[in-house]
């Protein structure tokens, strides 16, 4: 042990500017000690190297494994996610199919209540206009017989003496008279 120590205080005692270059000097070098070491490093270092290449290959596959079951996983998420999407799709185009066609239903609804809005104030209209028709048709003859009277009434009392107003009068009187028994 005391020659391993020995080659590390060796090695420290170095001269710190010197030349770099190889030593030809068996005794300097000790290369007893240094296969010793080099030894002694292989044998129990292969162990440990052994045991971390292991351990690192160990987790290499860890990896690779959780890759493949994050990668099939991240595929079976894909899946689902384009059949949610082709669902969405189709019910978007439903929707859409069913817009469009109760658009047009509202849209043929609309048109439809309009024409017969648009004949009830037709019709309206045209009662609105015989009503209006009739009642001036009525004030004509109104006034039209109001006049005739007026002129019958004062051809009468222009024309009419006493004497003729009584035979008139007996004469209604007669025709009433008739009426009366033929009605009992």
């Amino acid at each position: 042990m005391k020659n391993v120590t020995d080659s590390f205080v060796f090695l420290g005692q170095w001269p710190p500017a010197g030349s770099f270059g190889f030593n030809t000097d068996i005794f300097a070098t000790n290369p007893i000690n240094l296969s010793i070491v080099l030894g002694v490093l292989i044998f129990f270092g292969k162990g440990v190297l052994s045991d971390l290449l292991d351990n690192r290959k160990q987790r290499i596959l860890d990896t690779i494994r959780n890759s493949e079951e994050l990668r099939e996983g991240a595929f079976e998420q894909l899946e689902k996610a384009r059949a949610r999407l082709r669902k969405v799709e189709i019910e978007a185009d439903q929707f859409r199919t069913t817009g469009y066609s109760e658009i047009e239903r509202e849209k043929l609804n609309l048109i439809n209540s309009t024409y017969k809005t648009l004949e009830q104030l037709e019709n309206y209209k045209n009662e609105t206009i015989h009503f209006e028709q009739q009642r001036t048709i009525n004030q004509v003859r109104q006034r039209v017989f109001q006049q005739a009277l007026q002129g019958a009434l004062g051809t009468l009392n222009s024309c009419l003496t006493n004497e003729l107003h009584l035979r008139t009068i007996n004469a209604n009187l007669g025709m009433f008279g008739t009426i009366k028994e033929i009605t009992d």
